[in-house]
């Protein structure tokens, strides 16, 4: 007896996903890997991470996240990038724009560096290509960034941004201080 599949019928197509590349002055964002599992599950598992995006992360969350993080080109046409510093360690961290399910429909910037690699300007000079990206291809009018109260290196990042501090908003079953980038 053989098998043979059954015929099937497209109804559609999925549009194929390309996630640029953004160059810095001494970055490179680009999309995540497999590649970089390992390097990304370790940063998550960190507590001194996880302390304000929820908490650390097991393997198995860190691929979900992972995986979730490529997910949102897919979907929104904007996500997550690995950060890499060219000819000296390919990933030091995530930055994104991106669409929060549920949130208002401003793009949202987040960031997040290696313990080791902080203090060095690097998530200022990521983020920064993140928001140019939100500005120049999306053409973001806002973007927002949520920070934890007590993050006062992510606050930095974000006033180096010319972000503003908006007051403490909705977020989820909770409540997040919003900063906000709008064009002038």
């Amino acid at each position: 007896m053989s098998y043979e599949p059954p015929s099937i019928r497209l109804a559609g197509h999925s549009a194929s996903v390309s996630i640029p590349r953004v160059a810095t002055e001494r970055l490179l964002l680009r999309e995540l890997r497999v590649e970089d599992m390992d390097r990304f599950a370790e940063h998550f598992a960190n507590p001194t991470t996880g302390h304000f995006i929820g908490g650390a992360l097991d393997r198995r969350s860190a691929w979900r996240a992972l995986a979730g993080s490529l997910g949102n080109w897919m979907l929104q046409g904007m996500g997550w990038w690995a950060i890499e510093i060219p000819d000296e360690c390919a990933f030091v961290g995530t930055v994104g724009v991106f669409l929060r399910e549920g949130m208002p429909q401003d793009p949202e910037l987040g960031w997040t560096l290696v313990h080791s690699f902080r203090r060095r300007g690097i998530a200022t000079e990521a983020a920064a290509g993140a928001l140019r990206f939100a500005i120049d291809e999306k053409h973001a009018k806002r973007v927002v960034a949520h920070i934890d109260a007590a993050n006062l290196d992510s606050i930095r990042v974000a006033e180096r941004l010319g972000m503003v501090a908006e007051g403490v908003v909705p977020f989820y079953s909770d409540q997040s201080p919003r900063f906000a980038w709008t064009q002038g």
